[in-house]
C-alpha cells in the first residue's frame, strides 16, 4: 500500500495593508541573490525547494514563454524582485491536460486513463476507470486531488452507464458531469456521481493555493474512462517597482481526456476539467494591457454518448495589489484588488498527519508515495495527527482517496494534550494501491473570540472554526456563524483575534 501523506503547514495572512501614516512604497522582500532574470528563448525553470526566486529584475521579451518544473513538494512559484518585472512574453503555470482514452492508433500506448498533472502548487486530476465494467455498481475511476477535487465518475446498474467525472473546484464549485445535465438520477441509474468539486480558498490568496484536479471518468466494458485534467498552478509576483504586463500570465486548468465508445456498458466516461489556478501580483504599480488568465479546463466529452461526458473545471482566482493599478488587460478568473498587503505571514493553527501504521510522514512530503507500507500490512492501520493552536477535546476527520474507488472517511476521538500541542489517532482500512489522505478539524470558539471574529463574518458572532489540512496540498480555515453561515478567511485572522484584534 502506497500512501501519500502530504500535510503542509503554511502561512495565512490578513489581506489588508497594516502600514502606518506616511506609508513607504511597497517592498517585495527580495534579497536580489538570484540577480536579473532575462531569458531570450522559451525556458523551463526548475523550482528551488522553497519555490522562491530572489531576483533584482525580470524581463521576459515578446515571443518567449517561461514555464516551471515542479519541485518535490510541489510549492507555488514565488517571484520576488527588488526592481521592475516586465512581461512582454508569457509566464505559464497551467495544469496539463489528460490524454484521450480509447483512441485507436493515436501512437501512444498505455496512456488511457492517465490524469493531467497540476501546475506548480496545483493538484493532479483523478485516474480514469479501468475497462471491463462488471454487473455491479462500483466506482471505477479516481477522484481529483486537492481540497476541491472533482468526484469520480460511476459505473451504474441496472442500466449500466458509465458517467463522467466532476470538474475541479477552487473559488467556485466545479461543474457536474453531463449525466446530471441530462436529468439522470440515483433513482433511475443507481448513482450518477461525478459532482463538481467544492469551492475553497481565500480571496486574498493567502495562503497561495492552486486549483484542484478534475475527477476521472468511469470505465466501460470495452473502453477505459479518461483521466481528469490537472488544476492550474499558483503564482506570486511581488516587485518593489512596476509590474508591466503586455504579454500574458496564465494559470489555466488542464482539460480532461476525451472518451470513446457510447452505448450501454461499452464506452468510458469522460473526465472532469481541472480548476483554474491562482495568480497574485503585488507591486508599487501594475500596468499593461496583457491578459491574465486562470480559466477552468474543458470537460472530457464522450464522442458517442453525451451523458457520459465529464464536468467543466471552474475558473480560478486573480488578485492584484498595488498603490497604482493601471492594468487594462482581460482577467479570466475571480478578481479582487487592493493596496499592497503582506507577502508572507506566519503563526497560525496547524494540522498534520504524523504517521501511518507506525511509519513517520516525511518533514517535506511530496504527495507521491511519501509512505510505503508492505503489502502484507494488516488493516485497519492507525493514523496519528498533530495540531498546534487547536483546543483539545475536538476531533479530526480523515478522508482516504484511492487511485480507484470510493473515498472513505473516519473520525478520531477527541484531541488530547494542550492547545499549543495536541495529538489524536484513528484506525482506518486502506485499499490496495496508492491513496491520498486529507484531514480536517472543527472547533468551537469562546464568545469573546467569536465577537472579535464577527468583522470577518458578516457582522455575526462566530461559533465554530474549521481548520483543514489537505494531504497533497495546503490547509485553509473557515468561520461558521451562530446561524450556520460560512465564511472562508485567512487563518491569520484567528491569531490576530486571539491577541485582542
Amino acid at each position: 500500500m502506497r500512501t501519500s501523506a502530504r500535510a503542509i503547514a503554511i502561512a495565512f495572512a490578513v489581506g489588508a495593508s497594516l502600514a502606518p501614516f506616511g506609508a513607504r512604497a511597497f517592498e517585495s522582500g527580495s534579497t536580489g541573490a538570484d540577480g536579473p532574470f532575462n531569458p531570450t528563448v522559451n525556458t523551463v525553470v526548475p523550482l528551488p525547494p522553497s519555490g522562491i526566486f530572489n531576483f533584482t529584475s525580470v524581463s521576459i521579451p515578446s515571443g518567449v514563454t517561461v514555464t516551471f518544473q515542479r519541485n518535490t513538494t510541489n510549492t507555488p512559484v514565488v517571484i520576488l524582485a527588488t526592481g521592475n518585472v516586465t512581461i512582454a512574453g508569457s509566464i505559464n503555470v497551467s495544469g496539463s491536460a489528460a490524454p484521450a482514452a480509447g483512441t485507436a492508433g493515436d501512437g501512444v500506448q498505455g496512456d488511457d486513463a492517465t490524469p493531467g498533472l497540476g501546475g506548480p502548487g496545483g493538484f493532479d486530476g483523478g485516474r480514469g476507470g479501468r475497462a471491463g465494467a462488471s454487473g455491479t455498481t462500483i466506482t471505477q475511476a479516481g477522484a481529483g486531488l486537492g481540497p476541491g477535487g472533482g468526484q469520480a465518475g460511476i459505473a451504474t446498474v441496472p442500466n449500466q452507464r458509465q458517467f463522467g467525472g466532476g470538474g475541479g473546484g477552487f473559488g467556485a464549485g466545479g461543474g457536474n458531469n453531463r449525466g446530471h445535465e441530462f436529468g439522470y438520477t440515483a433513482v433511475t441509474y443507481g448513482n450518477v456521481a461525478g459532482l463538481g468539486g467544492l469551492a475553497y480558498g481565500s480571496s486574498q490568496l493567502l495562503p497561495l493555493i492552486g486549483g484542484s484536479g478534475g475527477g476521472g471518468g468511469a470505465g466501460g466494458a470495452t473502453f477505459e474512462g479518461s483521466g481528469g485534467g490537472g488544476g492550474g498552478g499558483a503564482l506570486l509576483i511581488a516587485a518593489s517597482g512596476t509590474v508591466s504586463i503586455t504579454g500574458s500570465i496564465v494559470a489555466n486548468g488542464g482539460g480532461a481526456g476525451l472518451s470513446r465508445g457510447g452505448g450501454t456498458n461499452v464506452g468510458g466516461g469522460g473526465g472532469g476539467g481541472g480548476r483554474g489556478g491562482a495568480i497574485r501580483i503585488v507591486a508599487s504599480t501594475i500596468t499593461g494591457n496583457g491578459p491574465i488568465s486562470a480559466a477552468g479546463g474543458n470537460r472530457g466529452d464522450n464522442q458517442d454518448a453525451g451523458e457520459q461526458s465529464g464536468g467543466f473545471g471552474a475558473v480560478g482566482r486573480i488578485r492584484l495589489e498595488a498603490d497604482v493599478n493601471n492594468h487594462t488587460g482581460t482577467r479570466t478568473g475571480i478578481l479582487t484588488a487592493d493596496v499592497p498587503g503582506p507577502v508572507f505571514v506566519a503563526g497560525t493553527p496547524t494540522l498534520r498527519i504524523a504517521s501511518v501504521a507506525g511509519v513517520a510522514a516525511p518533514a517535506a512530503p511530496t504527495g507521491s508515495a511519501d509512505i510505503t507500507l508492505p503489502a502484507a500490512t494488516p488493516n485497519p492501520v492507525t493514523v496519528f495527527f498533530e495540531t498546534t493552536g487547536v483546543p483539545v477535546g475536538n476531533t479530526v476527520r480523515l478522508t482516504v482517496t484511492p487511485a480507484f474507488g470510493a473515498t472513505t472517511s473516519v473520525t478520531t476521538p477527541a484531541l488530547t494534550g494542550t492547545t499549543a500541542s495536541a495529538t489524536a489517532s484513528v484506525n482506518v482500512n486502506l485499499p490496495v494501491g496508492p491513496s491520498v489522505l486529507s484531514a480536517q478539524t472543527t472547533y468551537t470558539v469562546v464568545a469573546a473570540l467569536g465577537d472579535l471574529l464577527k468583522n470577518f463574518a458578516g457582522n455575526e458572532r462566530v461559533e465554530k472554526v474549521t481548520l483543514i489540512a489537505t494531504l497533497g496540498g495546503p490547509s485553509k480555515a473557515k468561520l461558521i456563524t451562530v446561524s450556520g453561515k460560512e465564511y472562508e478567511v485567512p487563518a491569520e485572522v484567528l491569531r490576530i483575534a486571539a491577541l485582542g484584534g
